[in-house]
């Protein structure tokens, strides 16, 4: 059994080699996550896409279906009012106007919402700002250790005696 760097299980591995096994790990999550995201992504899509289709098919049979209703309410108002069938007719058209007129109301009112709403600037605004306070970010700052050459000769020789 061997690591991903191909160095066997057990067997000491350099400071470099463990960050490169590192590295290599989490460049493949990376990617696992990234494809998983997409997966997750186009199952939605279809999912949607389906649920658009019915709504679609469903609004088709509904416009289809009012003239329907419009013969059965002026039938209706005649059976039960005794008025000219012309009249009911007339009748059953404004009911039809009055209820798209409703309809376009309530439409005038959401699409004056979503103008007002300003849903995509916000997070442009937003994404602006939080470059600009990582771009302002500094490194935490680390202390600083003295180059091999500054050091003192007394320092390095005990280590050379030891390994003596």
């Amino acid at each position: 059994m061997s690591a991903p760097d191909g160095s066997p299980v057990g067997a000491e591995r350099s400071i470099g080699q463990l960050f490169a096994s590192a590295t290599t790990e989490l460049s493949a999550l990376v990617h696992d996550e990234i494809a998983l995201a997409k997966a997750q992504l186009k199952q939605d899509v279809k999912r949607g896409a389906a649920s658009g289709g019915a709504f679609t098919v469903a609004g088709a049979v509904l416009v289809f279906s009012l003239p329907m209703l419009n013969f059965a309410l002026a039938y209706g108002i005649r059976t039960w009012s005794g008025w000219n069938l012309a009249v009911c007719f007339l009748l059953s058209f404004a009911a039809n106007v009055l209820v798209a007129g409703g309809l376009a109301l309530i439409g005038v009112v959401f699409a004056k919402k979503a103008k007002k709403s300003q849903g995509p600037q916000k997070v442009a605004a937003s994404m602006k700002e939080s470059a600009g306070v990582l771009q302002k970010a500094k490194p935490h700052p680390r202390p600083e250790t003295p180059a091999l050459e500054d050091r003192a000769p007394a320092a390095i020789e005990p280590v050379a005696r030891s390994s003596s």
